[in-house]
C-alpha cells in the first residue's frame, strides 16, 4: 500500500503574529515553523499503517525551499521519501491542484491529510483534493482502519459518531483523535540522522493559476481594558452594558 500525507509548514502556535509595514504579507522573521498539528495527527497514523501492513509513506508539501526543515522532520518520524512542489501557495486551489497531480502520477492507494492548517483554517484543500482525483472523501476523521482495498473511518457529527467506509484510493482528512495525543512521534538521533538521507524530490508546479489574490493583512484588535464593577452595584453594571458595551 502507497500512502501520500500531505503536509503544511506552519507557524509555532507560540509566534507572535506581525505582517509587513504595508500589510500586504505574512512578516516570517524570527517565526519558527512546525508541521501543521492536524497533519502530524494523519502522519502518526501513516506510520502505524507503515508498522501494521508494510505501506509506504510519502510526505508532500508544497512550499518553496524554506520550508525543507518541516519536511525533513517528517521524514525523521518515520515517512519513507518526500516530494516538494517548489511553489508558494497563494490559495486552497492551487495547492490542490499540485497535490492531486503528484498523487495521480504516484499511483497512491490513500491520501491522508489535516482537516485544515492552523494558520488559514480554509479547510477546503482536501476535499479539492479528492473532487480533482474523483476519489471518496471523509472529512473531519477520528478513526480509520484499512482493511485491503477498503477503509473504514469514523467521523464525529452532532450527537455522536459515524463510521463510513469507502473503497480505496480514497482521501482522509483527520483531527484530533486519529491517533492518541500520547502516540506522536518525537524524532530521535537515529530518525534525524537517517532523515537527511532519505530521499526530498522537487519538482516543479504544473501551472500558476490562482483563483483567489490576498489583498491585505490586519491584525486582531486589541482587548480593551476590563472594567470591574462591585457585585453590589448592579445599577453601575446595567449601565456599562447598556451605555458602552451596547449589549442591551
Amino acid at each position: 500500500m502507497k500512502i501520500l500525507v500531505c503536509i503544511s509548514s506552519v507557524p509555532d502556535t507560540t509566534s507572535k503574529i506581525n505582517f509587513t509595514a504595508d500589510k500586504t504579507a505574512f512578516d516570517k522573521n524570527g517565526i519558527q515553523f512546525v508541521i501543521n498539528p492536524l497533519d502530524e495527527f494523519a502522519l502518526t497514523k501513516a506510520i502505524k499503517l507503515q508498522e501494521s501492513q508494510g505501506a509506504t509513506v510519502t510526505v508532500i508539501n508544497v512550499g518553496d525551499a524554506s520550508t525543507e526543515p518541516v519536511i525533513r522532520k517528517a521524514l525523521a518520524i518515520g515517512a519513507n521519501d518526500a516530494v516538494r512542489v517548489n511553489l508558494d501557495p497563494k490559495d486552497s486551489f492551487s495547492t490542490a491542484k499540485e497535490i492531486a497531480s503528484v498523487a495521480q502520477n504516484g499511483g497512491y492507494d490513500l491520501i491522508l491529510c489535516g482537516k485544515e492548517s492552523i494558520d488559514y483554517n480554509g479547510g477546503s484543500v482536501p476535499g479539492m483534493v479528492a473532487q480533482l482525483l474523483n476519489q471518496p472523501f471523509v472529512n473531519a476523521s477520528v478513526g480509520l482502519d484499512v482493511n485491503g482495498s477498503e477503509a473504514t473511518a469514523v467521523r464525529e457529527i452532532e450527537g455522536g459518531k459515524e463510521t463510513i467506509s469507502v473503497k480505496l484510493p480514497a482521501v482522509i482528512a483527520g483531527q484530533k483523535g486519529l491517533v492518541d495525543e500520547k502516540d506522536l512521534i518525537i524524532p530521535n538521533m537515529r530518525g534525524i540522522m537517517s532523515a537527511r538521507t532519505k530521499p526530498l524530490q522537487v519538482v516543479e508546479p504544473t501551472s500558476s493559476e490562482v483563483k483567489v489574490q490576498g489583498v491585505f493583512y490586519d491584525s486582531v484588535p486589541p482587548r480593551a481594558a476590563v472594567k470591574l464593577v462591585s457585585p453590589d452595584n448592579l445599577d453601575e453594571l446595567v449601565r456599562l452594558l447598556h451605555e458602552e458595551a451596547k449589549v442591551i
